[in-house]
């Protein structure tokens, strides 16, 4: 399974970006797809995820009311829509396909190689 995100960037604090997983040929109908980041020197942590079946959707504390993520099952892509974002937010930022509920990177089968996100202040 090949995952591809896109929509990193350069912007300013208070920006906006949004970024956006694709599987091509890859259903997405009953996975959980993660966005995970992970910022020099620290560790890989998750940041949000959809069940893709029904919608069911979990953010990491950090980025709740800023970041919205949602799927489009039929193009077989997940977004991130950030707004507001903030210095700390800057990081690779990746996605990845789990075939349960879970909020753990090391539950994640397939990943992406990742887009960087860069916040400055």
């Amino acid at each position: 399974v090949q995952l591809v995100e896109s929509g990193g960037g350069k912007v300013q604090a208070g920006g906006s970006l949004r970024l956006s997983c694709v599987a091509p040929g890859f259903g997405f109908d009953d996975y959980v797809i993660g966005w995970f980041r992970q910022a020099p020197g620290k560790e890989r942590e998750g940041v949000s995820c959809i069940a893709t079946s029904n919608g069911r959707t979990n953010y990491t504390e950090s980025v709740k009311g800023r970041f919205t993520i949602s799927s489009d099952n039929a193009k077989n892509t997940v977004y991130l829509q950030m707004n507001s974002l903030k210095p700390e937010d800057t990081a690779v930022f990746y996605c990845a396909t789990c075939v349960f509920w879970s909020v753990l990177p090391q539950h994640y089968d397939y990943w992406g190689r990742g887009t960087r996100v860069s916040v400055s202040s």
